[in-house]
């Protein structure tokens, strides 16, 4: 088994050092909702991101036994290269051969150590999230930029009311019955004088009047 990470160059980097052993973490993403009848009840949702985590060496000098390879990095650029990776914005992709793993992941974690009587050898503990690609969904409130919320809320807009007039009806006649108080016909006039005329006694059947 080799552990690799290559960055968004294509730069590779190999674990000198397999670890003892490799903790997948996994664990489901529930969200708290407070029901008035039920009180707090968890809704499942879908996997929360992964984690991988693993402690090895980086060794000052090869060894047969437990090294994969003999070329082997500084132990001291190696773990720079390791906390380049953990501040770089992008993902990584790890890969674990022999295994199904396979994935781009962010550097989350990552300490070293450094131990007396092993002169040059840096020890260290890192952590891996899997990288989940960001989807943003379009929602109701987003369809103003295409004019289909303003349209909605033009049609929200009060409609005025049309009277149309009939034989016999007078303004004052029109402002009781539609406004309440005779003494409103001024108000009508005003609004439809342009359809009226001059004199405000002369209204004709079928005209259509706009109510203040």
């Amino acid at each position: 088994m080799d552990i690799y990470l290559i960055d968004s160059s294509g730069g590779k980097f190999h674990f000198p050092v397999n670890p003892e052993e490799i903790v997948f973490g996994r664990e489901k993403q529930y969200e708290t909702l407070n029901i008035l009848s039920l009180g707090e009840v968890d809704a499942a949702q879908r996997e929360k991101v992964k984690e991988i985590s693993f402690s090895s060496f980086f060794p000052k000098v090869a060894d047969s036994r437990f090294c994969r390879y003999t070329d082997l990095p500084d132990p001291q650029a190696a773990m720079n290269r390791l906390t380049a990776m953990m501040t770089d914005q992008r993902p990584v992709r790890l890969i674990i051969t022999d295994t199904a793993v396979n994935v781009l992941v962010f550097v989350s974690a990552h300490s070293t150590t450094f131990r007396g009587g092993e002169p040059g050898d840096v020890y260290f503990d890192v952590t891996f999230r899997t990288w989940r690609e960001m989807k943003v969904k379009k929602t109701a409130s987003a369809a103003g930029s295409t004019g289909k919320t303003a349209a909605a809320r033009s049609d929200m807009k009060q409609v005025p009311k049309v009277y149309t007039v009939q034989p016999g009806d007078t303004l004052s006649s029109i402002a009781k019955r539609e406004l309440g108080s005779s003494s409103q016909w001024s108000a009508i006039y005003a609004k439809n004088k342009a359809v009226i005329g001059s004199d405000a006694n002369r209204i004709l059947p079928g005209q259509k009047l706009v109510m203040p």
